[in-house]
């Protein structure tokens, strides 16, 4: 029997559709089927308040607009679908999903801002201050939710009970434009009678140090507060709200300091037992202050919260060289520490953290002004105390225990692996172990640098949202984890301070610390390239409609600033940040031109605009920014191609955005570029001579001029500088520089120096769409692209992704002369396959399970002519 199975619908980009702020949520479904080519030819939706909007003739099933009345702030409605084939084929109906909107109007906001009074609230990083209240249930309560935010990080307590599951809420945002609040259902969490609501607030992102070079304080505001809104809705129908106004009252607790870059003090003997429950004394305390706040700022959040992902043991316990416990978690993380202790009332135990060792060492010099050090004081039960902090975050693969009482039990001690709680959706795996482990760290520097926001790094007195790491690693990151939800909410910020500040920042969230916001080219050019890429693998046309008004300003802006010759050659640029040539104590001094990367990301990102405006129906913008980017390039071929294709930079990185970026005339130009790149990779040994900006390309430009062994002997490179090289010295994640570690195991000299930094992993993007060869042909994986090249001594590889559309595979194995090429295509889908052996004759495939065989021998094996004949499908 054919099956058909629908699965229930998502809405919009949500993992967890609740307190959602899009009152008409686009739906979309995935389909599985057992029928070779299945494709849709209708779909059928029924909402649980009676809408149906009967078989509508449509092939579409990805975000498929809201059929019925939009939604009413708190409502809940469920939706099902079900589908018709165009073999005749029906489906039944999906589960139910159900949406809950959050409060989608201001006004509906009565909750004022409870702030701790000034006599409390002590300098920047100081004490984490409690905020309680009680309250009496007037009878049986049919449901209750609490809408929730802060000036700074919370944790919520109802009745003794912590309220979900956040770390950090509620994230970082750029607060003075949009502050997200969640939505909790707790209705489970009260009792009959008296209840208590209580919440811990410490300063956070909001008031507390951010920043390089000593930081600032106080950015936001210099008084934190809470803005809860708890509304209780009772079998009878009527509602009673509790809200933050001055009748919360307010006292110090446990937690002495807090700081996201020094870490948490926490004395255990202050704590206040049974505070945040009723009946507790609060007689002593002082009253809250009621502060004022701009509830047209609440907005709720298109991606999920930080949360505790994982938790890691030790794989070693070690001595350091001045006799330190030193604790090995074996894989670098974002995250903190969770013990188990037992020892006298007064007894503080300290935590400190760092990513590598140094002479056996924590080498802490790469921290800067990060003290990354947490410190426990013990309250003396008769039994063990559990503790781990709450208002820090630390990137580390190292801990030093210090002052433990008795001896440490390895099992007492656990790394909690914190991050956005992204749902992955991309695999990779070949026959290289180091590759393997390569792409591994990749994914584990996404997730410690997706603490709320893509940052630069976990660890360090910076953690930024730098517009240019996320610029060139945006594929990658789309490809590993459903990553469009929180992206899409940095995206909103980065709008709204280039509204403000007149250009897009190099870091978003802005925080002025030595400089002023000026226009950089990679960095700015984010505004363009991250929708482009999120709508190229999410296929949400709405993401770039939303985005067109930043995008497009940013090219105009761009535009102003180089005048009638269209050369992007003043002003200060970060160029290809971090050549490997460049010296440790001056990471933008690259080898090429800044002139030439900047026109050339102008170029780019003017011809994605224009793309874009057609997408968008806006036709008289798409002829304005199609004669820009024609503009451009021709500027760009006059000042630095010579007529036969040499370049006036000659370096990888210029070849590399020559080639990928369509800046050459002509075939010939576009060869004679091609062999010199190859050329120059030969004369570096096959090591790799780019910085940020030529190491997302640098594969793919001497792919595409058929230099796939050059390409393949960069990839495989294992001496400094090149990908394979960190993983030699057993790095678990990706480093910021090239040499982040020496050969000698000492930390390079630089003064900015990082061991997770997602940027130059953006290779992995290769790895996908090349080494195992899965691609998108068109937006959303609606048609994919299987041409996988392989080479580098390579036996297998394979990728797999979670597409929109369900699930994709391409693999392939080679043993014998032969090749077998895998290919599963999700139903509702088609594919291309290109064969290695036949590249130029595509054969195209609809849903399904697919096998090719061909004839294929890999030069790196054998440096004999390859028999490149006989395609056969199984």
């Amino acid at each position: 029997m054919t099956s058909l199975h629908l699965h229930a619908p998502t809405f919009e980009h949500h993992q967890q559709p609740f307190g959602i702020g899009e009152p008409a949520p686009r739906l979309s479904w995935t389909v599985t089927s057992d029928v070779p080519g299945w494709r849709q030819q209708a779909y059928e939706i029924e909402l649980s308040d009676g809408t149906a909007t009967g078989r509508v003739e449509s092939g579409e099933s990805l975000l498929v607009p809201w059929p019925g009345t939009g939604l009413r702030s708190r409502e809940r409605r469920g939706a099902r679908v079900r589908v018709y084939g165009a073999d005749g084929s029906a489906s039944d109906w999906s589960p139910w999903s159900w949406a809950e909107a959050g409060l989608l109007d201001p006004a509906e906001w009565r909750a004022g801002a409870a702030g701790p009074p000034l006599d409390l609230l002590g300098v920047p990083d100081g004490p984490a201050l409690l905020l309680r209240r009680e309250f009496v249930l007037r009878g049986r309560v049919e449901r209750a939710r609490l809408y929730v935010t802060a000036h700074g990080t919370y944790e919520v307590e109802l009745n003794g009970r912590v309220v979900g599951d956040d770390v950090l809420a509620p994230g970082w945002s750029s607060y003075g434009h949009r502050l997200r609040y969640r939505t909790h259902d707790v209705t489970d969490l009260l009792r009959e009678g008296g209840n208590a609501i209580g919440a811990t607030l410490a300063d956070g992102w909001y008031r507390g140090r951010i920043g390089f070079m000593g930081g600032k304080t106080d950015i936001y505001g210099d008084r934190t507060a809470l803005i809860a809104q708890l509304e209780i809705t009772y079998a009878d129908g009527t509602i009673d709200t509790v809200v933050t106004d001055g009748a919360w009252r307010c006292a110090t607790g446990p937690v002495t300091g807090a700081s996201l870059y020094d870490g948490e003090k926490h004395d255990a003997r202050l704590l206040r037992r049974g505070w945040s429950e009723p009946g507790f004394d609060d007689t002593a305390w002082l009253p809250a202050d009621l502060l004022r706040h701009d509830p047209a700022r609440l907005v709720a959040p298109t991606g999920p919260p930080v949360r505790r992902v994982e938790t890691l043991s030790p794989v070693e316990v070690l001595t350091g060289p001045s006799g330190e416990t030193i604790v090995d978690f074996g894989q670098n993380i974002s995250g903190r520490l969770r013990i188990r202790v037992q020892g006298p009332a007064g007894h503080t135990v300290t935590l400190r953290h760092a990513e590598v060792l140094e002479g056996g060492a924590l080498a802490v010099r790469p921290l800067r002004d990060a003290a990354a050090l947490d410190q426990y004081t013990l309250r003396g039960d008769a039994g063990p105390e559990e503790w781990e902090p709450r208002f820090t975050m630390h990137g580390f693969r190292y801990a030093q225990v210090d002052d433990w009482p008795g001896e440490l039990d390895p099992a007492d001690v656990q790394a909690v692996v914190c991050h956005t709680d992204m749902r992955p959706v991309g695999a990779f795996d070949c026959s290289d172990p180091l590759l393997n482990r390569l792409h591994d760290n990749v994914a584990w520097s996404m997730r410690g640098n997706f603490v709320d926001l893509p940052t630069d790094c976990p660890q360090r007195d910076e953690r930024l949202g730098w517009t240019g790491d996320i610029q060139v690693f945006a594929p990658t990151a789309a490809f590993l984890y459903d990553c469009t939800g929180p992206l899409a909410s940095w995206l909103a910020d980065l709008a709204a301070e280039q509204a403000e500040l007149g250009t897009v920042p190099p870091y978003v969230p802005w925080v002025s610390l030595l400089f002023p916001p000026a226009p950089a080219a990679a960095w700015g050019d984010a505004a363009v390239i991250v929708p482009w890429v999120l709508y190229q693998r999410s296929g949400d046309l709405g993401l770039l409609r939303a985005q067109y008004p930043s995008m497009a300003a940013w090219v105009d802006q761009v535009a102003g600033l180089t005048g009638g010759n269209h050369l992007w050659d003043e002003g200060f640029q970060f160029g290809d940040w971090l050549d490997p040539a460049a010296p440790p104590d001056d990471p933008g001094k690259a080898r090429t031109d800044h002139a030439l990367v900047a026109t050339a990301y102008h170029a780019w990102t003017a011809r994605i605009v224009a793309d874009t405006a057609a997408l968008l129906g806006r036709s008289s913008d798409a002829e304005h920014y199609t004669a820009l980017a024609t503009e451009v390039r021709e500027a760009f071929r006059r000042e630095f191609v010579t007529p036969s294709g040499r370049l006036a930079c000659d370096t990888q990185t210029a070849y590399a955005l020559a080639v990928c970026l369509d800046l050459l005339d002509g075939p010939e130009q576009r060869e004679r570029a091609g062999r010199r790149l190859v050329q120059l990779v030969a004369a570096d040994d096959h090591r790799i001579g780019t910085g940020f900006v030529g190491t997302p390309l640098v594969c793919d430009a001497l792919c595409s001029v058929g230099a796939y062994d050059t390409a393949y002997a960069l990839l495989m490179q294992r001496n400094c500088p090149s990908w394979l090289y960190p993983v030699t010295m057993g790095a678990t994640t990706i480093w910021e520089r090239w040499d982040s570690m020496l050969p000698d195991g000492t930390v390079n000299p630089g003064e900015m120096t990082s061991f997770n930094h997602y940027a130059l992993g953006a290779v992995a993007d290769f790895l996908h769409r090349t080494v195992a060869g899965l691609a998108p042909a068109a937006p959303g994986y609606r048609e994919l692209l299987v041409r996988p090249w392989p080479g580098g001594g390579l036996t297998r590889a394979s990728a797999a992704l979670e597409t929109p559309f369900g699930r994709a595979e391409a693999g392939w194995e080679r043993a014998g002369g032969r090749l077998e090429l895998r290919v599963v295509v999700p139903p509702n889908t088609t594919a291309t396959v290109h064969l290695p052996s036949a590249p130029s004759r595509p054969i195209a495939v609809g849903s399904g399970e697919h096998v090719f065989t061909c004839a294929f021998r890999d030069p790196a094996d054998d440096p004999g002519p390859a028999d490149r004949a006989a395609i056969m499908e199984i």
